[in-house]
């Protein structure tokens, strides 16, 4: 059981922006002015900090989350997906016409006991 997986679309889009823009990285915002977002940014222009987990990775991509949105859905499988329409000017598929979109699977006591555990996030 993985803490986020990605769509078969979101995998294709991933690769197209792979080739284009190398090595990615994903970080779920935690609002703001990007709503709920995954955000997907070149892997070495992403600084992550203290607060950020790594939940995994989608396409051979990193996923983090901030370590206070991480204890609000730490029981929650994240799914990135992609849907039409225009993404944060921040976020690499933005001039696509794409957008990442976060959906969720909460996890049932079984698929929760199945969890490698994370470090615990230091939330300030």
């Amino acid at each position: 059981m993985d803490r986020v997986i990605a769509t078969p679309k979101a995998i294709e889009l991933i690769e197209k922006l792979k080739a284009v823009h190398g090595p990615l990285l994903f970080h779920q915002s935690g609002g703001c002015c990007d709503g709920s977002a995954p955000m997907c940014y070149p892997l070495s222009e992403f600084k992550t900090g203290a607060q950020d987990v790594l939940l995994g990775a989608i396409a051979g991509c990193p996923v983090y989350i901030g370590a206070a949105q991480y204890a609000l859905w730490a029981h929650t499988q994240l799914i990135i997906d992609v849907v039409p329409g225009r993404g944060s000017g921040f976020s690499l598929e933005s001039p696509e016409g794409l957008r990442f979109l976060t959906r969720g699977h909460v996890f049932t006591d079984e698929e929760l006991g199945q969890l490698q555990p994370l470090p615990e996030p230091h939330v300030v």
